[in-house]
């Protein structure tokens, strides 16, 4: 399953920033996650280790995340190494500087366990998935604005 959504805010990718390490800030926006923490002294960069849990719809999530791809004011990019609830997981999150501001840009990539069935079960979550998606672009926008 894949979702991809983007919406302009009216603030700098710097004011954005912090919406996306900084933990207390990443949960007043992601609306799905229960729980989002550093699990090691590091706290930026490639290789940073994350662990979220999240409740979708579903059973919660506990999960193991390691940053993948991040560049300051500009991108952030997760990947799951391990967990519970979903067998592969991805998220990236980025940002482009535009004359009103910035262009935030969501994207996840989720496969489910359970092969043929887990794909059928993805395609029918997809649509709640994306309207999960807008809800959290308007809150993110909401508290960038602000």
């Amino acid at each position: 399953m894949r979702v991809q959504k983007s919406i302009d805010i009216g603030a700098p990718p710097e004011k954005v920033w912090p919406f996306f390490i900084e933990p207390e800030k990443v949960m007043q926006w992601c609306i799905t996650f229960k729980k989002y923490e550093y699990t090691s002294n590091q706290y930026s960069g490639v290789d940073t280790a994350i662990y979220i849990e999240e409740q979708a719809g579903g059973p919660l999530m506990k999960m193991n995340f390691k940053i993948t791809d991040c560049k300051e004011n500009r991108s952030l990019a997760l990947q799951m190494v391990s967990g519970t609830g979903v067998k592969a997981y991805k998220q990236s999150w980025s940002l482009e500087a535009i004359p009103s501001g910035c262009k935030f840009t969501f994207a996840e990539d989720v496969e489910l366990p359970y092969g043929i069935i887990g794909k059928l079960l993805g395609t029918l979550m997809e649509g709640m998935s994306a309207r999960t998606v807008d809800k959290m672009l308007i809150r993110l926008k909401t508290l960038a604005e602000a």
